[in-house]
């Protein structure tokens, strides 16, 4: 199979947000107690921290976490979770039909951020939470002068404020699923008065309305657009939430990321409706703050119990190339994705995966969300495209050979993301430069391999990891190289 990709400097996508490199850690089985936090660890700092984990997340350079939920949120009191560890209640977790000790709560969890080097994207209950609760938590977190609940966090030991910049108005309230489910029109409006007493709190954060929770829900996109002429002038985003599995075919699945792109095409394009009806100069920003394969046809009845193993979907290689198909999708929207949370972190549907009392390692999924975090920061190229296409039966054509570029912050560097979603052949691709300026490829690595139900644990964390491949000199302008059968590539070109 030939391919020729044409990238310029002329051909911009948008710049590229820190944010959209976030993930999710949600009080969800074994993504908060044994996962980030387990005291008595041989790993656990003072606090009772896993530090293998925080350094594996500095290593992945994380800009925001999703906390504290999730299907959780809908059904959480704060205020459980903050004071003397001691005091605090232990609850029903009716959502995930668990027990919650509240040992991790918002000052704990704050803590964790700041040794992890990434900060917080707040959420607020929209379930079982009323208006004034949201507003009160904004006052805990954010507000530096003497009033009753930033005395509070001072006397829980937080003299300074957590200053949340970004806050998720409730959690996928059109499922029928949710605790205290709302249709779009209650959502609507209740989410605006909790936005105005929040940012009557504080003027300075930015808050994420519900959208749809995935395109199969019948709402969709009606709910996004009823929601969003309750909240247009107030809200700074709306969500969309997505995940993908296979369900036997390959081919499919690889071709996940068409789904996922016609998924933001028509959410902006609802966002965009609701711009012209309002008559607004605003545009409405899209964030994508659940995003990952999951195998939600694999989860399993369990009885009441504190962080049981559930969600815990061991990744493979073929998990990997889709999932970088979804990275790249991303990347190729970046001009209104501008929050993008990989859900979740930690041992649930997540690529660090830890053992109670032993060790950590880094699952398939890392690799690809490594790469993009690390050297997807910048402006984001459009590359031109041409490639085989297959055809695929739920979606139609789609090419075998996908790509993003960045054009690094200081135009020192571009990097061309490449997956190649073919099974069988190689692909000789073609990589114009040209419009960028003259150029020297200094690095290049691929994932791929022949067993692509290969997996990662923890004794044998290394099964499944990019390899170094080998540089192509060029012209300066244009590049020959192969992408090889079911890979996913990152090849970086200095700029003279």
């Amino acid at each position: 199979m030939n391919t020729k990709v044409i990238i310029s400097k002329d051909f911009k996508v948008g710049e590229v947000d820190k944010n959209l490199f976030s993930s999710f850690v949600e009080h969800l089985g074994r993504a908060v107690y044994t996962g980030v936090y387990e005291p008595g660890h041989p790993q656990a700092d003072e606090q009772g921290f896993r530090k293998d984990v925080i350094d594996m997340v500095k290593d992945l350079k994380v800009s925001l976490v999703r906390y504290p939920g999730g299907n959780f949120l809908s059904g959480y009191n704060w205020k459980d979770g903050i004071g003397p560890k001691e005091n605090r209640p232990r609850r029903l977790d009716r959502a995930w039909h668990t027990i919650e000790s509240n040992q991790v709560g918002i000052d704990e969890f704050y803590d964790w951020t700041v040794k992890s080097g990434t900060e917080i994207m707040g959420a607020v209950n929209m379930g079982t939470g009323t208006v004034q609760d949201a507003g009160d938590l904004v006052e805990y977190c954010n507000f530096d002068r003497d009033t009753y609940w930033s005395d509070l966090r001072r006397k829980n030991g937080h003299d300074k404020p957590f200053a949340i910049k970004t806050w998720c108005i409730g959690n996928e309230m059109d499922g029928p699923w949710q605790i205290c489910h709302l249709t779009a029109d209650d959502y609507g409006k209740k989410a605006r008065e909790a936005i105005k007493l929040m940012k009557w709190t504080d003027e300075s954060i930015k808050t994420v309305v519900c959208g749809s929770a995935s395109t199969s829900m019948p709402t969709y996109p009606e709910w996004d657009r009823i929601v969003l002429e309750h909240t247009y002038d107030l809200a700074d985003y709306i969500s969309i939430h997505r995940y993908f599995e296979n369900f036997g075919d390959d081919d499919e699945f690889l071709a996940s990321f068409y789904d996922m792109d016609q998924f933001i095409k028509t959410s902006v394009a609802t966002c965009d409706y609701v711009k012209a009806l309002k008559r607004s100069n605003k545009v409405m920003n899209l964030s994508f703050d659940e995003w990952n394969i999951w195998y939600q046809q694999k989860m399993q009845p369990h009885p009441w119990m504190e962080a049981p193993r559930i969600l815990e979907d061991h990744y493979s290689l073929l998990d990997a190339l889709a999932f970088g198909g979804m990275a790249i999708t991303l990347l190729n929207h970046a001009d209104r994705v501008k929050v993008a949370c990989l859900a979740q972190l930690v041992n649930v549907i997540a690529p660090i995966f830890t053992e109670p009392g032993k060790g950590a390692y880094k699952q398939s999924i890392y690799f690809p969300f490594k790469d993009i975090s690390l050297f997807g920061r910048g402006t984001a190229l459009q590359p031109v495209v041409t490639t085989g296409k297959k055809i695929i039966e739920k979606y139609g054509e789609v090419p075998s050979v996908i790509f993003a570029s960045v054009l690094s912050e200081d135009e020192s560097e571009v990097t061309v993301f490449a997956l190649n979603t073919d099974k069988n052949d190689s692909s000789i691709t073609k990589i114009d430069l040209s419009g960028v300026g003259k150029t020297q490829m200094f690095f290049r690595t691929e994932l791929c391999g022949d067993d692509l139900s290969a997996t990662n644990s923890l004794e044998n964390p290394r099964a499944v990891e990019p390899k170094t491949a080998d540089l192509v000199q060029g012209d300066g302008s244009i590049y020959e190289v192969e992408l090889k059968k079911a890979s996913w590539n990152v090849l970086r070109f200095k700029i003279a």
